[in-house]
């Protein structure tokens, strides 16, 4: 091995055993839980947790080149495959098995056990166990006692390895410009720059008294003025007592004033130096903890190189942008999921050469991958591969195969449905279970670990064309850009990663789709919700008047978009995130907090929380309107049934209602002289259909504001949308029709 490829395998195996210790600990753990007999729901979580830390546990061990671990961890995965699917129960044996297999694992990594007939006899056991051969002892096969203690308890020093092993100075760590790099643990760093952070309180408290001291500086000299008009008119009256008494106040008056000008003065300037230090050290804080990339993607090589082997492929890798610095602890976290995309692309995406060839491409595939930064504090990697694409059909078949949906459901859905099901826990397309592949778990873990950091993952892929993944995440955990809205009196942040946009949309713009309130912006219909309504906040001023505006800001994530109305932006700017605390970790959409610029704490909010409340949330923009009067509506409506139902409805709800047999009928009594205050049609009509006579409507001068609501038996999303661009306010499927529906919005609107 050469001196770089050693120095590259040192540094590697340094960052291999912190991260060993890691999964160790919740292995240890995981199976500790499982022998105390918990219940079913909870054996099945730990039964997933624990798969899951075995086999990342197994793709970082293949990636520093411990096969003999790698051999363990497989044997353990298959007998966790088997638990999982319910092909297998879990017996004291068994269990008793899965501790040595995680004892035989500690020892391969402090060396206190090495590979030899045991490790082979405790691989065929776990490997028997998983084909549902029970164990027939505690013992492995073939021996007469363990040497692996039965129940390896967790190591005491686990939970401070990680930070030992990063405070020593490594000897053989790269040294940069002739001096020894020193790796803290960046617990100690993150204390460091919290620290930092509680200065900016600091300086923004200085800052308001600097402002006060200013302003009494301002107030003084005025007043030193007013006195020297007062005392100049008492000597124009000639000297006297009070004369001279009054320039005798006037001198001192002067000194303290020009004294408190003088702090004031100085104050500023110290505000000034104070902020440039801060600054300075916030910066220099963050960048402890930003090093290039280049250090994640450089086991990237010889892994591809092995797994195309292994494979009988032939893979080229190209790597651009590791001289792009991001925070350390995101490259920890992320450094998982670029292991499963990296495999993923290996195994299921690269075809062999032979295929290749027969497909007109080069016999030898492509694998990129790239880094870049796309905006202010936030980088983008894409995996990309120039194999097969998605199996879409596979993916419908699988679905179907382990009973995820049924066949009918999976056939149904579209292409981007279908590849999503590539990220849900189990679900292979693998017929072939090896060590690389058909576990089904490796883009799960993918997603937990990018959404855990406040990133997003988007998926592009063409059938005989390749496959790309792009993951967005922070350049640093220490601060990010957030969009600050005020909703009812309070202030809140929102991470610009999920906020699409904001803007402005007139009431008048938004229309009710089953019975779910709609703007369209950008040609896309948008779901629309009130972000105080999802948070749960009472009205500040309940009796206000609704406005003629509303400003919304749109979230997004994995291609769900909602409009959230809030009260009004205020600004977007870098946020420093303070955590809230054990009390406070599971409050509902609210992440962190931070401290504005104003000395005003605002808490930070969970995108995708807000998203998946916002299905619960009542409609967004919600008045009541009372039937002061008689309210005129129309209806055409062709069915005699129908007509009559609705007519019934409605003048049962006190409205005066009269109805037409058709479009060309409606449309005759619309211009015949009659004011009216809403029409209700049908869609499908002879002579004019609902669509043709809603263009109409709104195409007419003296008819363009009248509100329109279409009820049809079309429940497609392509109707949906044609009705909401013909101009409509809200659109009813008859197979969901709910009479209340009818009058809530008809009450809406009216």
């Amino acid at each position: 091995m050469s001196q770089p490829d050693d120095q590259l395998l040192k540094r590697l195996l340094a960052m291999f055993e912190v991260e060993a210790e890691e999964h160790l600990s919740a292995i240890a753990a995981g199976l500790l839980a499982l022998e105390q007999s918990p219940p079913r729901d909870r054996a099945q979580e730990l039964v997933e947790t624990t798969f899951r830390e075995v086999h990342t546990l197994k793709g970082a061990a293949r990636a520093v080149n411990l096969g003999d671990v790698v051999a363990v961890c497989h044997a353990m995965e298959s007998v966790f495959a088997a638990l999982k699917g319910g092909r297998l129960a879990l017996t004291p044996a068994g269990l008793d098995l899965l501790h040595q297999g995680y004892a035989r694992v500690r020892g391969l990594l402090d060396g206190s056990a090495a590979a030899g007939p045991d490790q082979d006899a405790l691989v065929a056991a776990l490997d028997a166990y998983a084909e549902g051969r029970e164990p027939a002892s505690a013992s492995a096969p073939g021996r007469a006692a363990p040497s692996f203690p039965a129940a390896a308890p967790a190591d005491p020093m686990a939970e401070t390895v990680a930070e030992t092993v990063d405070e020593a100075l490594v000897a053989e760590a790269p040294r940069a410009a002739g001096r020894p790099t020193l790796r803290i643990a960046t617990s100690k760093v993150d204390a460091l720059l919290r620290h930092a952070e509680e200065l900016v309180s600091a300086r923004l408290a200085a800052g308001r008294q600097v402002s006060d001291l200013c302003g009494l500086a301002s107030d003084a000299a005025e007043r030193v003025r007013a006195h020297e008009r007062a005392r100049r008119r008492l000597e124009e009256g000639g000297d006297s007592p009070a004369a001279r008494l009054l320039k005798q106040q006037g001198d001192t008056l002067r000194w303290l004033s020009g004294r408190v000008a003088q702090l004031a003065n100085a104050g500023r300037q110290d505000l000034r130096i104070l902020g440039k230090m801060l600054d300075s050290l916030l910066d220099e804080a963050k960048q402890v903890l930003m090093v290039p990339v280049a250090a994640l993607l450089e086991p990237m090589a010889p892994l591809v190189r092995d797994l195309a082997r292994a494979e009988g492929k032939e893979v080229d890798l190209i790597i651009r942008g590791g001289d792009l610095e991001i925070d350390r602890r995101i490259q920890e976290e992320m450094k998982d999921a670029l292991l499963h995309l990296v495999r993923n692309a290996v195994a299921h995406g690269i075809e062999t050469p032979e295929v290749r060839a027969g497909r007109g491409k080069p016999r030898r595939g492509t694998l990129a991958i790239t880094v870049g930064q796309t905006e202010a504090g936030r980088a983008e990697i894409a995996i990309a591969d120039d194999g097969a694409g998605f199996d879409v059909d596979g993916l419908r078949h699988a679905a179907a195969d382990q009973g995820l949906m049924s066949a009918a459901a999976a056939a149904a859905l579209d292409d981007d449905a279908a590849r999503a099901l590539a990220f849900r826990s189990g679900l292979s397309t693998s017929g072939l279970l090896t060590e690389t592949s058909g576990r089904g778990l490796g883009l799960p873990i993918v997603q937990d670990k990018v959404e855990r950091l406040g990133g997003g993952l988007a998926l592009e892929s063409t059938v005989g064309l390749g496959t790309v993944f792009r993951i967005r995440v922070p350049v640093t955990l220490a601060s990010f850009r957030g969009v600050l809205v005020e909703v009812e009196g309070a202030c809140f942040i929102l991470p610009t990663g999920g906020v699409e946009r904001v803007a402005r949309v007139a009431a008048s713009a938004i229309a009710t789709v089953e019975n779910r309130e709609t703007i369209v912006l950008d040609g896309r219909t948008l779901g629309l919700v009130r972000l105080a309504d999802v948070l749960g906040l009472a009205p500040v001023r309940p009796n206000r008047a609704p406005p003629s505006h509303h400003t919304v800001a749109v979230l997004s994530r994995g291609g769900q978009a909602i409009a959230f109305v809030v009260d009004r932006v205020r600004d977007e700017q870098e946020v420093l995130m303070k955590n809230l605390g054990p009390q406070l970790a599971r409050a509902a959409y609210v992440t962190g907090a931070s401290v504005l610029a104003t000395g005003e704490v605002a808490l930070i909010l969970n995108i995708p929380d807000l998203l998946a409340g916002a299905a619960q949330a009542p409609m967004a923009i919600r008045t009541t309107v009372a039937v002061s009067r008689r309210k005129s509506i129309l209806i055409a409506e062709d069915s005699i049934t129908a007509r009559t139902l609705f007519k019934n409805l409605l003048e049962a709800a006190g409205y005066q209602v009269r109805t037409a047999v058709d479009g060309v009928d409606a449309w005759a009594v619309l211009t015949g002289g009659d004011v009216f205050d809403l029409l209700v049609s049908d869609v499908e009509m002879p002579r004019m259909g609902g669509f043709e006579l809603t263009t109409k409507v709104r195409g007419h001068p003296q008819l363009a504001a009248l509100p329109v609501v279409l009820i049809t038996s079309l429940g497609s999303r392509e109707d949906k949308e044609r009705g909401v661009d013909v101009g409509a306010n809200a659109y009813l499927v008859k197979d969901s029709f709910d009479q209340g529906n009818l009058l809530q919005i008809v009450s809406h609107l009216v």
